[in-house]
């Protein structure tokens, strides 16, 4: 783990989405943060030692999801898949499929395994298998805010994790998508999906991996910046803000709550998520785990 010094700086974006603004003065008390996401081979020593057994391994209950065909009532995941050309890029079902049988052990669906993927982040493991790993590891999930400050590396009001350029000087610094989503990926370090940990440069607190790689869950339900946020005096300054309530998270059509998911995934591009930014931050239910979705922890002090 890294320690961060407490501190208050600009959380928040007003060049990019709606939902990152507006930008708002926060501080954060000192806390410590994993060096990089928790790992396959972290994962599978928690579930050695614990039992646990992940959200996608256990069927979903057909009472919670109005209308679901009987045949998905089964323990699975949501895995991306490459489209075969240009698709309607406002329409997700067009590279995610929910695949029966695909968990952590096996990200790909049946038949994939971690063997030789042991370094690069687990995924498919939902907010509450997120806290499970955390407890038992005797920490916690970052809050929005710790993540968004522990990202920028002490930089202020930089777009990206080491400045105001993506590729400064041709660098590439992260593991997200190059070339058009979703179907033409032409990533110049070989990674088609996530990458080993520590495969990019280190922020300025020595953080791996906060942009790209994976998504990562955050301890907040996620809500809009509230509107008190708006007044931007130098002297209103927010004390380490935590997200909305869980009821006021609910997703309008779902039902299910809310949290805060931040840092992007290496499904992230210019044509259709420019969210690898420390400001960046997405609504992502509860009960959901995909392929891109990973986290780490965070332990007060």
């Amino acid at each position: 783990m890294r320690h961060i010094p407490g501190g208050t700086f600009a959380m928040g974006s007003e060049r990019f989405y709606p939902e990152e603004a507006p930008v708002r003065r926060v501080r954060v008390n000192s806390f410590w943060i994993d060096e990089a996401p928790v790992t396959n081979a972290d994962f599978a020593r928690f579930v050695a030692e614990t039992g646990h057994v992940t959200s996608a391994e256990i069927a979903p209950d057909p009472a919670d999801y109005p209308g679901m065909p009987s045949e998905l009532a089964q323990p699975g995941s949501a895995v991306f898949e490459k489209t075969l050309g240009p698709v309607d890029i406002g329409d997700p079902s067009n590279w995610w499929q929910f695949r029966l049988g695909a968990d952590w052990r096996h990200p790909l669906g049946p038949g994939s395994t971690i063997d030789g993927i042991e370094t690069h982040p687990v995924v498919h493991v939902t907010a509450s298998d997120a806290e499970a790993y955390a407890a038992w590891a005797g920490k916690r999930l970052p809050s929005e805010a710790e993540w968004e400050f522990a990202a920028r590396g002490g930089l202020e009001g930089a777009d990206y994790a080491w400045g105001d350029e993506l590729s400064p000087g041709g660098q590439i610094l992260a593991n997200t998508w190059f070339g058009l989503f979703p179907f033409a990926n032409q990533s110049p370090h070989g990674w088609q999906r996530t990458s080993p940990v520590r495969s990019f440069p280190p922020n300025g607190h020595g953080l791996y991996d906060m942009i790209g790689n994976v998504w990562e869950w955050t301890a907040d339900w996620y809500a809009e910046p509230k509107a008190a946020a708006k007044r931007k005096d130098s002297c209103c300054v927010s004390e380490n803000p935590r997200g909305a309530s869980k009821h006021a998270s609910r997703d309008p059509a779902s039902g299910f709550a809310r949290r805060v998911v931040k840092g992007g995934s290496h499904l992230c591009a210019a044509n259709y998520c420019r969210r690898y930014r420390p400001a960046a931050r997405h609504p992502e239910t509860i009960d959901t785990s995909t392929s891109h979705i990973g986290f780490r922890c965070a332990f007060s002090g």
